[in-house]
């Protein structure tokens, strides 16, 4: 066998497992209820929160979650927030569940969000979804643009 038929045979074989990203859009309702606050004597102030969100556009359907914050004691525009939201919805025709990982932090106002899809998290048609999710608000409202990559069958 030639190196040229054995590269060839190789690429071929890597480019069944290859995945192109798609890019999907929308809107979402966000329901965010705190839990009880802790009693911090340092003034820092650490939160639990559950969070219900309705999805619509490329991705319909609902997710829960739950979210820990923490804010700086002195500088009220830095904190931080974790979040793990599990997603059950339709994206772009195909239905199944999957679960993003928030982490967000905020230094002095300069804003730092990556949500990233959990590995192996995806069920049904979304099984071994990979991808990363942004938030945008606009006038109170929230945005979504997810890229995701699903294995090609």
């Amino acid at each position: 066998m030639t190196t040229t038929a054995i590269l060839g045979g190789f690429l071929l074989a890597i480019g069944s497992f290859m995945q192109t990203m798609t890019h999907a859009s929308g809107a979402f309702e966000v329901t965010i209820t705190p839990a009880p606050a802790d009693d911090h004597s340092d003034g820092g102030a650490l939160g639990r929160m559950t969070v219900d969100k309705v999805y619509h556009g490329d991705l319909e359907g609902r997710a829960v979650a739950q979210m820990l914050t923490g804010m700086s004691p002195t500088e009220k525009t830095s904190g931080v927030y974790v979040a793990v939201e599990r997603v059950t919805a339709t994206l772009n025709g195909r239905k199944g569940a999957f679960i993003l990982h928030h982490t967000g932090i905020m230094d002095r106002g300069a804003q730092n969000l990556k949500i990233t899809v959990v590995p192996d998290s995806g069920t049904e048609q979304l099984t071994g979804i990979t991808g990363t999710m942004m938030i945008d608000i606009r006038d109170g409202k929230h945005f979504y643009t997810f890229d995701y990559a699903l294995p090609v069958k």
